[in-house]
């Protein structure tokens, strides 16, 4: 069995539960925070479907450079209602599933760095980025989030099993 194939089952368990939490947030409430240093909800939101439109470079490049000398600062996602951000979630989710899929065992070897300019914050094998920066950082928010959701009293889904406005 490929590494591609080993992956996909999570890969497809992960985003259909984060879809899951990201379908709860209200449009009216993407400005919320817990806490000044905090993100607030809509750009925690934007953060996580973000990151999953990174999976494909990740794949698919030697890197990704978010301020690239001579170039456009890499500007974050910014939706500002639920719909939209959705959309753009289901186009990443299905664009790094193809990207996974296509992507050949010697890939996963490769090494990948994410920079700013002249500043590398770290160069890793794709599959150690694929499973830290990837999958580990879009769970961790999405956990920050399903908080955010508990503490504007609206139904958190269930994640790992039901939740106590599943139960």
């Amino acid at each position: 069995m490929r590494i591609a194939e080993t992956l996909l089952p999570e890969f497809d368990h992960e985003m259909a539960t984060t879809r899951k939490v990201l379908e709860r947030l209200p449009a009216e409430k993407y400005s919320w925070t817990p806490h000044p240093k905090s993100m607030t909800m809509g750009r925690l939101a934007n953060h996580i479907a973000e990151m999953v439109s990174w999976g494909e470079a990740v794949l698919k490049t030697n890197g990704i450079d978010l301020q690239p000398q001579g170039g456009a600062k890499r500007e974050p996602w910014a939706h500002a209602e639920t719909g939209a951000l959705l959309a753009a979630f289901d186009a990443a989710v299905a664009a790094t599933r193809a990207a996974l899929l296509a992507t050949e065992d010697a890939d996963f070897g490769v090494m990948w760095s994410l920079r700013a300019g002249d500043q590398v914050f770290f160069t890793l094998p794709r599959a150690a980025v694929w499973r830290s920066t990837l999958l580990n950082h879009i769970i961790h928010h999405r956990g920050q989030l399903s908080v955010y959701l508990r503490l504007n009293d609206l139904p958190v889904p269930g994640i790992y099993g039901p939740s106590a406005d599943e139960a």
